[in-house]
C-alpha cells in the first residue's frame, strides 16, 4: 500500500497545531514538523504525536517548504500548515488514495475560519490547494509570501479530492490588520527583487479591482460584515504592496 509523508512548517503553533496533528495521524504514515526554533509549547505538542521535530532558521515561505519537503522518507505527500487540518471527509479521500492513487497531485478546497466564522465566498472560498502531490513531480515557488505549490511538467495530471483543509485564520482583528502589514512588506520586497514596478495606475486600480472582485463578483456580501473587513483588506493589503514597493524604488 501507498505510504504517505504529512509535512509541516511551524512557528509559534500551539494554538493550533494539535488539531493539525490529530487529522493527520491516522492518515499519514509520518509526520514532519520543520520549526523556525518556536519559543511556545509547539515543539512538546509535536513530541506528543510522535512527530519528527526538525528545527530550522527560517528561510523564506516557499524555502522552508521545499527544505520541509526533502525531509520526508516518502515521495507522496499531504502538506499543510500548522493552523490548517483534514476535514472527516478529506482523511477518507486521501486514505482511498493509498489504494488508488491515479494523479501526480490532487486539489483540495481550503474552508477558511475568521473570528469564529467559516467564510464561504469572496476570494476565501474554495480557495483551492494543491496539497497533496507526488515530490518528484512537483515543488513550491511563487513570490513570498504567496507560495504554492507547482508541477513540473505541463503534461502532469491533477485530480480535486472530496472534502476542505479546515484554516483557522486570522482570530481577532487587530490580528488580521497586523498580518495585512507584515505580509504586504514581504510582498513588495519579493516584487522589488523581481524588478516588478509600482505604478501609480497599479496603485488606483489593482485594489479597486481586488474589492470589487471578492466582494460583488465572488459574493463576498454574503458573509455579512466580516465578509466586508475580508474584502476591504483584500484591497488594503494590495495597496499596500505596491506603495510599499514604490519605497523601495526610491529609497534605492
Amino acid at each position: 500500500m501507498l505510504k504517505l509523508s504529512g509535512v509541516i512548517i511551524t512557528y509559534n503553533e500551539e494554538r493550533n497545531i494539535a488539531e493539525c496533528l490529530a487529522s493527520l495521524i491516522n492518515v499519514v504514515d509520518e509526520i514532519i514538523v520543520v520549526d523556525s526554533y518556536s519559543t511556545d509549547g509547539t515543539k512538546a505538542i509535536c513530541q506528543r504525536f510522535d512527530a519528527t521535530f526538525i528545527e530550522q532558521k527560517f528561510l523564506g515561505y516557499i524555502e522552508q517548504k521545499n527544505f520541509a519537503l526533502s525531509q520526508a522518507s516518502y515521495n507522496h505527500i499531504v502538506s499543510l500548515d500548522g493552523d490548517e487540518a483534514l476535514s472527516n471527509t478529506l482523511q477518507q479521500s486521501i486514505l482511498d488514495l493509498k489504494k488508488n492513487w491515479s494523479y501526480d497531485g490532487y486539489y483540495c478546497n481550503r474552508l477558511n475560519n475568521f473570528c469564529g466564522q467559516w467564510i464561504k465566498h469572496s476570494d476565501w472560498y474554495p480557495n483551492k490547494k494543491l496539497r497533496v502531490f507526488d515530490r518528484r513531480k512537483g515543488h513550491w515557488q511563487g513570490l513570498n509570501p504567496h507560495d504554492y505549490v507547482a508541477l513540473n511538467e505541463a503534461n502532469t495530471k491533477i485530480g480535486h479530492l472530496k472534502g476542505d483543509i479546515l484554516h483557522k485564520t486570522y482570530q481577532s482583528y487587530s490580528e488580521f490588520n497586523k498580518k495585512t502589514e507584515y505580509f504586504s512588506t514581504i510582498a513588495a520586497q519579493a516584487y522589488f527583487d523581481n524588478g516588478k514596478k509600482a505604478s501609480v495606475w497599479k496603485i488606483i486600480w489593482n485594489p479597486t479591482w481586488a474589492f470589487f472582485k471578492s466582494y460583488i463578483l465572488r459574493l463576498g456580501f454574503l458573509d455579512g460584515f466580516n465578509g466586508l473587513v475580508i474584502c476591504v483588506q483584500t484591497a488594503n493589503i494590495t495597496f499596500l504592496k505596491y506603495i510599499k514597493l514604490r519605497e523601495l524604488y526610491r529609497q534605492s
